[in-house]
């Protein structure tokens, strides 16, 4: 299938030492699908999750993982790219139609190919294969927490934050919503967050680290291109400014500005 065989696939050399003893956190389960062939990986994430307040279904083919996405409410989606029936890839992009719940997508290691076109897809993160339990987790609880905010946000007695403007750009993070000159925007969580970041600092250049620690909560590994496909992703939806030029900036070696300046400003 294209699929690692679990010895290899999850490294679970730490695994019992590193688990913590379920316990009551007085909050509800977060529901977690798993989407793999293969069967005795999706057991050892099951077991290695649980403790960790995590309600988990695991099914085995992509199809079936497609229906329960659709059909049912999950709060994050783990993906493996290679899949019986139905590609991962082909999972995501019709997931992506109907929903914007998180996604972290399984890749084999040094297949930057399907990590760049996961993400350009809709993925909000990767792990690759043979991965440590640990890592997983901690991707989980990252894309997690920003969802959490995001729902207690939206859920708070408090006034909502007004919509912030900048130029022909709306970002409401109460109705989650993104506009550009009226128009509806769709962007996927990670992308949103990261617009906000950018509306926040115009004109400011920022690191690929910042960004990546404020948007995935979780710092770079080496050669990883995660908060580069993003970025790519949020300028093709954005578009250029108006008078045509770059909305947002590449700077070499550092990381990314949001360039909103008036058009007779020096460039």
């Amino acid at each position: 299938m294209g699929v690692e065989q679990s010895g290899s696939a999850m490294d679970n050399s730490n695994m019992r030492l590193s688990r913590k003893p379920a316990g009551d956190s007085g909050q509800s389960a977060k529901r977690i699908l798993i989407i793999d062939d293969d069967i005795e990986l999706c057991e050892l994430i099951t077991e290695f999750l649980e403790p960790e307040n995590f309600f988990i279904k695991a099914v085995h083919s992509g199809t079936e993982g497609l229906e329960l996405a659709l059909t049912q409410n999950f709060d994050l989606i783990v993906l493996d790219v290679m899949l019986p029936g139905t590609r991962g890839f082909e999972v995501l992009q019709r997931i992506r139609v109907r929903s914007h719940v998180p996604v972290i997508m399984l890749t084999a290691r040094g297949q930057d190919v399907d990590r760049i076109l996961g993400l350009e897809i809709g993925a909000d993160d990767y792990v690759p294969k043979p991965f440590n339990p640990r890592e997983l987790v901690a991707r989980i609880h990252a894309i997690l927490r920003r969802t959490s905010s995001q729902m207690q946000n939206l859920e708070t007695l408090n006034p909502p934050a007004a919509p912030v403007r900048l130029g022909d750009i709306t970002l409401d993070t109460a109705s989650r919503t993104a506009m550009r000159s009226n128009a509806i925007i769709d962007l996927t969580s990670a992308e949103f967050e990261l617009l906000g970041v950018f509306l926040g600092s115009p004109g400011v250049v920022l690191s690929r680290e910042d960004l990546a620690r404020q948007v995935l909560g979780r710092s770079l590994a080496a050669f990883d291109r995660s908060i580069d496909v993003h970025v790519s992703n949020l300028r093709r939806k954005l578009g250029p400014l108006s008078d045509g030029r770059e909305r947002i900036k590449a700077i070499r070696s550092v990381g990314y500005l949001y360039a909103f300046t008036s058009p007779t400003a020096k460039k």
